[in-house]
């Protein structure tokens, strides 16, 4: 598996208490801090424009389920499904810099 063991987890598994997932504590996981901040963003954009699951999917051509397993932080996205999602927003997804360490 790509990413070795590190992508055995979910992302959400990761943190301190996943059922706070996107806004739970992570501890010395940066990939998936990366993902919970993609998550939280992706989340918030969908809030704010009244934005379905299926209506993002049909309009990004992202299977749904995987827009779902990304929010819900079961999956570690793929660099074509953030690109995909990113160009059917036009927002930026992906976070600034480097996620921080606690």
């Amino acid at each position: 598996m790509v990413g070795g063991r590190a992508r055995s987890a979910a992302p959400r598994d990761l943190a301190e208490d996943p059922q706070d997932w996107p806004h739970a504590e992570l501890t010395g996981h940066p990939a998936a801090a990366v993902v919970q901040k993609i998550a939280a963003t992706l989340a918030g954009i969908l809030a704010e424009r009244r934005l379905s699951l299926r209506g993002l999917a049909a309009t990004s051509g992202v299977n749904r389920q995987s827009i779902a397993d990304l929010l819900a932080g079961r999956s570690w996205p793929d660099v074509a499904t953030i690109a995909l999602l990113e160009a059917a927003l036009a927002v930026r997804l992906w976070p600034e810099g480097t996620p921080a360490h606690r």
